[in-house]
């Protein structure tokens, strides 16, 4: 590497740090990228680069048993460097406008399974007021698909028990109905005449039960926050030493997967999970087609 190549490499990283306010580990891995580019030009002037040399640099390290995710790295540090190459001149046009990397994978939801559910449901001690809370919050994120910040945002009057539905402000403000089961109401009807008055401390005292006020509340009788319900989640999986990593977003994942399974349409689950587009909740087909494979190798006498 020459003097010059040595300062633009300077220059880009301050130009990550102070402009870009990237991180120390983004930072490293975007330098240690450019370093190895410039070693594989091998004695070239990353000035004199043009796009049909960048693509043979992509074709170069694809040889290599990179993940997806890393090449898709290496291919936005070069054209974080280039770009910012172009804007302090040093290069008269950029040759890495049309570069594209592979596409990310996107990861299957996680989910588990109904006697998964259950055995987490059936561990929740409810032998107090905010255990009993604790109870049908879980009740609620399995039979509704609510995030869970959608949850702890509920006020008395988004609820409908009459009907079994709960009225929800998702992304955006934008509202749905999303629908309980009977089992979770009866939680819910219980939690509300009984349990909810009993849960503040001595001292402090459960808001009103009108439309306005908060449907959850914690031991000083203000809003459950989010981090309560995780940590409920994750006391009760590790006590039954489930192999799973749990988070409120899995039963989210754990109820669209069912539904799927069970034939319902793609379209009534998007709205159920209000989903802004199909795309979102088509990743809930490639998990029902894993389970129908599944099936068919366990029970079809050619299926393995």
């Amino acid at each position: 590497m020459n003097e010059k190549e040595k300062q633009y490499l300077e220059e880009f990283k301050s130009y990550l740090s102070v402009e870009k306010n990237f991180s120390e580990h983004t930072l490293s891995a975007y330098c240690s990228d450019i370093i190895s580019f410039i070693l594989w030009l091998d004695g070239q002037s990353v000035t004199d680069v043009n796009f049909d040399k960048l693509r043979e640099y992509l074709h170069f390290i694809q040889r290599f048993d990179y993940k997806k995710t890393t090449i898709a790295r290496k291919t936005a540090s070069i054209r974080t460097f280039y770009k910012f190459l172009f804007r302090e001149k040093y290069v008269d046009s950029n040759p890495s406008i049309s570069l594209s990397a592979p596409k990310r994978p996107k990861p299957l939801p996680k989910f588990l399974t109904p006697e998964e559910v259950e055995q987490i449901l059936n561990n929740v001690k409810i032998d107090t007021p905010a255990g009993f809370r604790n109870r049908v919050i879980l009740e609620l994120l399995w039979a509704t698909g609510m995030r869970v910040s959608e949850l702890s945002n509920l006020n008395f009057g988004d609820v409908n028990l009459e009907e079994n539905e709960i009225r929800v402000f998702g992304k955006g403000a934008k509202e749905r109905i999303v629908l309980m089961s009977d089992r979770a109401k009866q939680y819910l009807r219980q939690y509300i005449n009984s349990a909810r008055s009993l849960i503040p401390a001595p001292g402090y005292s459960a808001p009103d039960n009108d439309d306005n006020s908060p449907l959850f509340i914690n031991n000083t009788g203000y809003r459950l926050q989010n981090k309560t319900i995780r940590k409920v989640i994750n006391e009760t999986v590790e006590k039954i030493e489930l192999p799973k990593k749990v988070t409120p977003h899995v039963f989210r994942h754990s109820f669209a997967t069912k539904l799927i399974e069970n034939g319902a349409d793609l379209r009534v689950v998007q709205e159920l999970l209000g989903h802004a587009g199909i795309s979102n909740t088509q990743i809930y087909t490639h998990v029902s087609m894993k389970h129908m494979k599944d099936v068919y190798e366990s029970a079809h006498p050619h299926g393995n």
